[in-house]
C-alpha cells in the first residue's frame, strides 16, 4: 500500500476489560482488538484486505481504558465504500467518522467496547510511537463504606486499612529515569528501562484510594507491580525507602504482590503538537538507554 493511496485513521476508544483477554489478538480467546478487526472485516469485506489496528498501549487481560488510542490505514477504495454511510461521508475528511458510526453499529448497543470518536489522523501521526505519555489510575477500597457494588469490576477491595501518605512518599520517590526491570514481567528483546513522569495517590471524594501514574510507556505488568509495591508500604510491611531500594537492585522480589488487573484504567494518551508527531515517532523506535 503506497503512502499515496493511504488514508490514517485515529479512533478513540473505551472498554470494559472483564471480558477481555487483554487487548492483543490470540487465537480462541475473546480480545479487544480482535472484536474490533473482526468488525473491521465486516465493515470491509466488499474491499478487502480488512484494516488492522495500531494501539497506544496494549493492556492486560481484565485491565480497561477510558481513552485508548488506535490507527488504522485505509485504502482509497476503502474511503470511497464509506461514501454512502447516512451520517454523510462524502470525502476522506469524513472517514474517520463513518469508520466510527458503522463500526459502532456493528459492535451493538450493549458492547463493551466502544468507538467514542473517529477522525483523520495528521500527518505523522503513529498511536503507538507519537505518544508522549500514557496515564493510569488503579483504584483501591479498603473501607467498608467505599465499597459500592457497582464498580466491583473497575475497583479492588482490601482487607484492612492502608496509609495512603506513606503509600504517596513511596510512590514519588520512585519517579524519574530508571530501570523498573524490579516491577515488570520481563519480555525476550524489550527494555525495562522507563521514564516514571508521575506517580502519586490520593483519596477521592467516597474515600477510596486513587493510584496515578504517568509514563512515556510502561513495561509489562509495571504499574500493577508498582501499585502492589505501594499497598505493601500501606500496610506497614515496608517502609517508603524500600521500594527505592528493590528498584535499585533490579530483581523480581516476593516481597509485594502484583495487584489484580481489573482496579487498572487506562485513562488518557497524550501527544505532541501536530507538527512534532512524526520527529516524536522517530525518537520513540530508538532504544531506551539509562
Amino acid at each position: 500500500m503506497s503512502d499515496e493511496t493511504v488514508t490514517r485513521v485515529r479512533l478513540d476508544l473505551a472498554y470494559d476489560g472483564t471480558g477481555f483477554s487483554g487487548w492483543a489478538r490470540q487465537p480462541r480467546l475473546r480480545t479487544v482488538q480482535g472484536v474490533l478487526e473482526e468488525g473491521l472485516a465486516v465493515l470491509f469485506r466488499r474491499t478487502p484486505p480488512a484494516p488492522t489496528l495500531v494501539v497506544a498501549g496494549r493492556t492486560d487481560a481484565g485491565v480497561h481504558a477510558a481513552a485508548q488510542v488506535v490507527h488504522l490505514d485505509l485504502t482509497a477504495e476503502q474511503v470511497r465504500s464509506l461514501r454512502h454511510v447516512r451520517i454523510g461521508a462524502e470525502s476522506a475528511s469524513d472517514a474517520g467518522a463513518a469508520v466510527a458510526y458503522r463500526l459502532n453499529g456493528i459492535l451493538g448497543a450493549s458492547t463493551d467496547v466502544v468507538v467514542k470518536r473517529g477522525r483523520i489522523a495528521p500527518a505523522g501521526f503513529d498511536a503507538r510511537f507519537s505518544a508522549t505519555a500514557r496515564r493510569y489510575e488503579y483504584r483501591v477500597s479498603d473501607r467498608v463504606e467505599t465499597r459500592d457494588p457497582a464498580q466491583r469490576h473497575r475497583t479492588v477491595w482490601w482487607p484492612a486499612p492502608l496509609d495512603e501518605s506513606a503509600m504517596d512518599a513511596a510512590a514519588r520517590a520512585l519517579i524519574g529515569l530508571h530501570d523498573f526491570a524490579a516491577f515488570c514481567k520481563p519480555r525476550d528483546g524489550a527494555t525495562t528501562i522507563r521514564t516514571l513522569q508521575e506517580f502519586d495517590w490520593h483519596r477521592d471524594a467516597e474515600g477510596v484510594l486513587i493510584a496515578r501514574a504517568v509514563a512515556d510507556a510502561f513495561c509489562h505488568s509495571m504499574v500493577r507491580a508498582l501499585v502492589g509495591g505501594c499497598v505493601a508500604v500501606g500496610e506497614g510491611r515496608l517502609a517508603a525507602s524500600d521500594l527505592a531500594l528493590i528498584l535499585d537492585v533490579g530483581a523480581r522480589t516476593s516481597a509485594f504482590k502484583v495487584m489484580p488487573a481489573k482496579g487498572l484504567t487506562l485513562v488518557a494518551v497524550e501527544y505532541p503538537p501536530d507538527d512534532e508527531l512524526a520527529e516524536r515517532a522517530a525518537a520513540t523506535r530508538a532504544r531506551r538507554v539509562l
